[in-house]
């Protein structure tokens, strides 16, 4: 599904001439998806730029960022990537077919955003402590959902459990929304996602959020506490989203795209509809995405491997 934001006086002469396609590498209407479609549309009106989104979604987002890899080196082709697909997936993937750190040119970061750790709002869990007791009590009787083995869901509990000392048992789903839904129906009884996936889940009821996954507690979730606050200090895992562009991107064209994501980042009212959205905005220098991407990669890749997660 493809929207474009458009507003006049394009000047012909300068970058951009023509529409520029950002790809969102996931379907409409998710997380990623609303995040995009918000900044996209701050930075064309303020521009005078015409933004066409462009989902393509497929392969745990592998065929949006390989899309956009392999596009000409003009800054007409971007793509919002993430943690899962430019630092989870190089480990995940034995034959990936770009390279986040050679292919790409990172452009700026987005936003981040914890996870929260849900059950069901009938649920007799209502804290982490009470998840871990019963995951101690009878070890793999719990069920956890993930939206695919080697998301950031998954490892983020398999980081938890090495954390609490705990095992769960995981129930990979193709997604995100059919996990909830069995959630919610009981068949599932913990799960770990981004907040931008189940804020509103919780916010209508269905869901209680028990923890949060930042460093600090999110403005969307004031009353949530962390992880780390919950008795597991140092607990961290979130996802993040940025822009990058094919490798080679001319260094004027870089400098003009940042600038304007960065702009439009600065404005209140994106902050409040990406916070509504669970998101804290980001923004920077490209080479301090770049440094992100490498340190991620880095990070999540042992878990990785510790985790034996496989491509479903």
């Amino acid at each position: 599904m493809a929207a474009t934001f458009c507003a006049t006086s394009v000047n012909a002469q300068a970058y951009p001439a023509r529409p520029i396609k950002l790809i969102v590498p996931f379907p409409a209407g998710g997380g990623t998806d609303l995040i995009a479609r918000e900044v996209a549309n701050k930075v064309a009106v303020t521009n005078g730029w015409s933004i066409i989104i462009d989902n393509k979604p497929g392969s745990g987002g592998n065929l949006g960022v390989d899309t956009a890899a392999k596009s000409p080196a003009d800054g007409y082709t971007l793509v919002l990537g993430q943690t899962s697909n430019l630092a989870i997936n190089p480990t995940l993937y034995p034959k990936l077919p770009y390279n986040p750190e050679k292919d790409l040119t990172p452009i700026v970061t987005i936003a981040s955003a914890p996870l929260a750790m849900v059950v069901a709002a009938n649920s007799p869990y209502k804290t982490v402590a009470d998840v871990v007791a019963a995951a101690k009590a009878k070890p793999e009787t719990l069920n956890y959902a993930s939206s695919g083995s080697g998301t950031v869901a998954h490892l983020a509990t398999e980081l938890f459990q090495k954390t609490a000392g705990v095992k769960f048992t995981h129930v990979p789903y193709k997604g995100a929304a059919q996990g909830s839904t069995d959630l919610i129906g009981g068949q599932i009884q913990m799960y770990m996602s981004s907040v931008p996936t189940l804020i509103g889940y919780i916010k209508n009821g269905k869901m209680r959020a028990i923890a949060v996954t930042s460093p600090k507690r999110t403005a969307d979730l004031p009353g949530v506490p962390t992880i780390a606050e919950s008795g597991f200090k140092g607990f961290e895992a979130v996802t993040w989203f940025g822009v990058a562009g094919p490798a080679g991107l001319p260094k004027d064209v870089v400098a003009k795209l940042n600038g304007a994501f960065n702009k439009a980042l600065q404005d209140p009212e994106v902050q409040k509809k990406l916070a509504g959205q669970g998101a804290d905005t980001m923004g920077g220098t490209p080479e301090q995405f770049a440094k992100l991407i490498h340190e991620d990669i880095g990070r999540w890749g042992p878990i990785v491997k510790e985790s034996g997660a496989k491509v479903d």
